[in-house]
């Protein structure tokens, strides 16, 4: 069953074997599964997204004792807000850079324009009946994690300070999580409402693009395919070194 859906999956979308979307209420989870059955999820959406990661681990043919962690990119409600729910559910261990707790606790000190966003998790946590949790393995830049093949840290701060993606070798593929987006048919970076560390962006930006994955997926995208995205990061990345506006 596994392996029909993985097919079906990558006849429909072209994307490597084992990656599964989740399409949350604001940005897009994903189930790495491996040939085993055994889950990863990465992301967690907003609170509520829980169940649908559940349910699509069901659709699978896994439960929670199938899934071995829980990664997460950064800390922002749209990403963590199910991380108290799917880590009582499962019992995964949360995996996250040691940077990302003070997001995960709703304590973070947002300066600047980047207010807007901490007025905005405070009311979502505060509708949404949100519960923090301690990060169990803290991650670092160059960190190889034993999932899916081999999953490597890298540290892409801006959006926020320990806002980390990660690098499949093995899947030529890079999680990019919020260092950009693909919403409404618009590519653009991090906006700066949402931004702990405007100036960290740029630099984090080629430092993804020089790993040279073949395939780029963002924590936000509506696009149906990896490879068209893949090329909207490109077109950002250049925007970004002719100094144009991005659109």
């Amino acid at each position: 069953m596994i392996a029909d859906l993985h097919r079906r999956a990558r006849e429909k979308q072209g994307w490597p074997p084992g990656l599964v979307p989740v399409r949350g209420l604001m940005s897009v989870p994903h189930l790495l599964v491996d040939d085993d059955g055994r889950v990863v999820i990465l992301d967690t959406g907003l609170p509520g997204d829980g169940a649908r990661i559940r349910r699509k681990i069901a659709r699978l043919g896994a439960g929670p004792r199938d899934v071995r962690a829980i990664l997460l990119t950064h800390g922002h409600l749209d990403h963590a807000g199910s991380l108290a729910e799917l880590k009582a559910w499962s019992g995964a261990p949360v995996y996250a850079h040691a940077l990302e707790q003070v997001h995960i606790d709703g304590v973070f000190p947002y300066r600047g324009l980047a207010r807007v966003c901490g007025v905005m998790e405070w009311i979502g946590r505060t509708i949404l009946g949100y519960r923090p949790v301690k990060i169990d393995v803290p991650i670092a830049d160059g960190d190889v994690l034993p999932f899916w093949g081999g999953l490597r840290v890298v540290h892409l701060p801006g959006h926020t300070l320990g806002h980390c993606g990660f690098h499949s070798a093995k899947h030529d593929l890079l999680f990019t999580g919020d260092l950009w987006a693909r919403i409404l048919m618009r590519t653009q970076a991090s906006p700066a409402i949402f931004t702990s560390a405007p100036s960290l962006v740029w630099p984090s930006m080629k430092k993804a693009r020089a790993i040279g994955a073949r395939w780029i997926v963002p924590g936000h995208y509506d696009l149906p395919g990896a490879a068209r995205l893949t090329h909207k990061f490109a077109e950002l990345c250049e925007m970004i070194d002719r100094k144009r506006p991005i659109i």
